[in-house]
């Protein structure tokens, strides 16, 4: 299963690599934290790793490291705006539960 992305993300993770100047694509993972267990991690990406997963995703790379693949496997990463507010949405069929506050989640 593969981690992708939506056009909307796509098109906001373009420009903005481009606004940077260098960059290949972003790179996906989790860490422990928050009142829920674990928390999204997300940063642009100028490299991978050789144990890093790399996915192809509308022309972009998502790349995940190894311990963080079997709590996103099968996400989409999506990018919407609600209001004044937007943001990258996390589409992760693996979460059983989200705090209230929205920024952690456990398997």
């Amino acid at each position: 299963m593969a981690v992708t992305l939506s056009e909307a993300a796509a098109r906001h993770i373009t420009k903005f690599l481009a606004k940077r100047g260098k960059g290949i694509g972003i790179r996906l993972g989790v860490k422990t934290t928050g009142c829920s267990g674990m928390a999204y991690k997300l940063e642009y990406a100028d490299e991978a790793e050789a144990e890093d997963m790399v996915f192809e995703s509308q022309g972009l790379k998502v790349i995940v490291d190894p311990k963080s693949l079997p709590y996103i496997e099968g996400t989409e990463l999506d990018f919407a705006r609600e209001g004044l507010n937007e943001g990258f949405k996390f589409n992760n069929p693996n979460v059983k539960n989200e705090c209230g506050c929205g920024e952690s989640f456990n398997i």
